[in-house]
């Protein structure tokens, strides 16, 4: 089964190996036929500590790394 990819911007590097991205999905509500935006803070592993606050990127589930991080950043050149 293939990994999700998703993307956000990062609104917190404080915190060591570790961002917060804050990730937006747009949907139509059933009903009133509006589109709605939600949003969702993940977690991710950065183990270079190269992304700061404000930066799009994209991250991809992994394995649980910690308590709260089962995502990391996902640059595409893995395989």
């Amino acid at each position: 089964m293939p990994k999700r990819v998703l993307q956000g911007v990062v609104v917190s590097d404080k915190m060591k190996d570790t961002v917060t991205v804050l990730v937006e999905r747009r949907f139509t509500d059933p009903v009133m036929k509006k589109t709605i935006r939600r949003t969702k803070r993940y977690h991710a592993h950065d183990a270079q500590n190269a992304f700061k606050t404000g930066d799009k990127v994209r991250i991809r589930e992994c394995v649980p790394i910690s308590k709260t991080k089962r995502w990391e950043i996902y640059t595409g050149e893995e395989a």
